[in-house]
């Protein structure tokens, strides 16, 4: 990858329906708000969506960063794995392992 291209990194969890609205407070005022005050200043955006399936609440996470260097700062050398917080462990019922991660190519805002 470019490190001067904009990275994409996603991600998928699941939480029980009950633990829902709990693991999506704690992505919006602790586990993202923490990652800004360690210094990842290259997280330009975070995009939580929802779905509920089969007794349960699929997030999909997708995170925008500057660059490679800036994924790596927020998930080290090992950057395919997944980042998630032990107090996210809890609420998570699955999830998965790795993240992946693409190259912004082109942004259309349509209006």
């Amino acid at each position: 990858m470019n490190s001067k291209k904009k990275i994409i990194r996603t991600w998928k969890g699941w939480t029980s329906l009950e633990n829902a609205a709990k693991y999506e407070n704690m992505l919006i005022n602790e586990v993202f708000p923490e990652v800004k005050r360690k210094g990842v200043e290259g997280l330009e955006k975070v995009s939580i969506s929802t779905m509920e399936k089969n007794d349960e609440m699929e997030f999909f996470l997708v995170l925008q960063f500057d660059s490679l260097e800036s994924v790596k700062l927020f998930a080290g050398e090992k950057y395919d794995t997944a980042y998630i917080p032990d107090n996210a462990k809890r609420v998570l019922s699955r999830y998965e392992e790795t993240a992946q991660h693409f190259i912004l190519k082109e942004e259309l805002i349509l209006t």
